[in-house]
């Protein structure tokens, strides 16, 4: 099946959508735990429990925005609209989080608690769409590929943009009191995020139009049942995103107490735009090997590039040190970016094996439900490591702290990456079925036109 490739406008756009979204996801992703323990005063045990506990309350949320979404019909589609509706009160509680105000500790925890979750719920409900609409952008697995590397090129700019030029803006406009710098800097990447999310509305057309009626949650749910591509996918990105997380969130720690190079930490954020350059060889890749074996070998990757960070630790090498983290932004910029295309394809394995197209379902849990859940114990095992190995902010760390330091940002990481890469060594096989599954869902809607 031959299909036009989508026009430059549309695949900015669509990389505009995630970008959006990014800029201020990312500062929560990767300084909320240093902001609850170092500036709201959060003790580091509490500030794991809460991103726990919060993350795992607003989880829930994943296959509720997808069966909302399932039961959209509106004259801008199914996706697209949910730009529009939600860009104002995300931006508004992504400000919120970072303004903890001055009353009792209980009370600051039930305050942080309540934003820090709104904003995750309002989250699922914009960043789903940006992962169904892109089967509604085009119906080529190829052509998904290709906007997928746009959509983790307008991601991976928001994360440079951000880790460039936050914890200087905390500073400058901070002037030694990070917690009015966080004050004065959030609303700056909220305005860039809201007009981003207005660009993508405007531009990104749903084109495939599959089915207009809703579907029931039973129905819904169905769509998951002998969906082994999904199934897998599920669950390698749960595991990743524990990775992912632990890894970026324990940067600061690791820098200021381990390397005592705190003045590192912009710099190694900002050297995650690096993995772009494996991202956009994505294309190039799947034309000589397989989406599955792509996948696991990024995965293979990120397990090594740990070993390499350990290494550099053992051997006080700041340059091999920086080797490991480079070699693991670059595998693991594959691994985070293929699933996002694979999702769509794991949509038409469902359809094609029950009927059902449950586009919104799928997407939210399979991508939105494991980043949030694996943020939130991605966030909470380090902290809770720290907690236990006696981590005091501001302070020089005892040895063990500085272990414990060690273990979250290397340890956990390789693990979970290691888990993860367990269910992508069986994707292959189903990936095979992918021609003629195109084939006989053309055939299908045909039939019914």
């Amino acid at each position: 099946m031959v299909t036009q490739p989508t026009s430059t406008l549309k695949r900015f756009s669509y990389a505009s959508s995630d970008m959006a979204g990014q800029l201020v996801f990312c500062v929560i992703s990767f300084y909320i735990l240093k902001f609850y323990t170092d500036v709201a005063g959060f003790s580091a045990a509490t500030a794991g429990t809460l991103l726990l506990v919060a993350r795992l309350m607003d989880a829930v949320d994943a296959p509720i925005w997808g069966m909302i979404l399932d039961r959209t019909n509106s004259r801008w589609g199914k996706s697209r609209p949910w730009f529009l509706w939600l860009c104002f009160p995300f931006v508004i509680f992504g400000v919120l989080t970072f303004m903890v105000p001055d009353i009792g500790y209980t009370a600051k925890v039930i305050y942080a608690g309540a934003t820090y979750v709104i904003t995750g719920t309002i989250f699922t409900g914009i960043n789903t769409p940006v992962t169904s609409i892109l089967s509604a952008l085009t119906s080529d697995p190829k052509e998904r590929v290709t906007l997928t590397c746009y959509r983790m090129f307008g991601s991976k700019a928001a994360v440079l943009l951000v880790n460039a030029t936050a914890w200087p803006l905390i500073a400058y406009f901070g002037q030694g009191d990070d917690k009015r710098g966080f004050m004065v800097t959030m609303p700056i990447f909220a305005v860039c995020s809201l007009l981003l999310f207005l660009f993508a509305f405007r531009n990104l057309e749903e084109t495939v139009v599959v089915e207009h009626k809703s579907i029931s949650m039973k129905r819904g749910f169905s769509a998951m049942k002998g969906n082994w591509p999904w199934i897998i996918i599920f669950s390698s990105c749960f595991f990743f995103w524990i990775a992912f997380i632990a890894r970026i969130s324990m940067v600061p720690y690791f820098f200021e107490y381990t390397l005592d190079r705190k003045d590192l930490v912009p710099l190694a954020n900002s050297l995650d735009v690096v993995s772009l350059g494996s991202i956009f060889l994505i294309p190039w890749f799947c034309k000589w090997a397989a989406k599955g074996s792509i996948w696991a070998w990024s995965l293979v990757g990120s397990v090594l590039s740990q070993g390499v960070l350990l290494m550099g630790i053992n051997m006080n090498s700041l340059s091999l040190t920086m080797v490991g983290w480079i070699l693991g932004i670059l595998a693991s910029g594959v691994a985070l970016a293929l699933p996002f295309s694979l999702l769509s394809d794991s949509v038409d394995y469902g359809e094609w094996k029950t009927g059902v197209r449950a586009v919104g379902l799928l997407t939210s849990i399979g991508s939105v439900f494991c980043l949030k859940v694996g943020a939130g114990l991605g966030g909470a095992i380090p902290a809770w490591i720290l907690g236990y190995t006696g981590y005091v902010p501001n302070v020089a760390q005892t040895a063990e702290a500085v272990k414990g330091i060690e273990m979250g940002f290397v340890w956990v990481p390789a693990i979970c990456y290691a888990l993860a890469l367990i269910p992508v060594l069986f994707y292959t096989r189903f990936e095979k079925l992918e021609p003629q599954i195109q084939e006989d869902l053309k055939q299908r809607r045909l039939v019914s036109e």
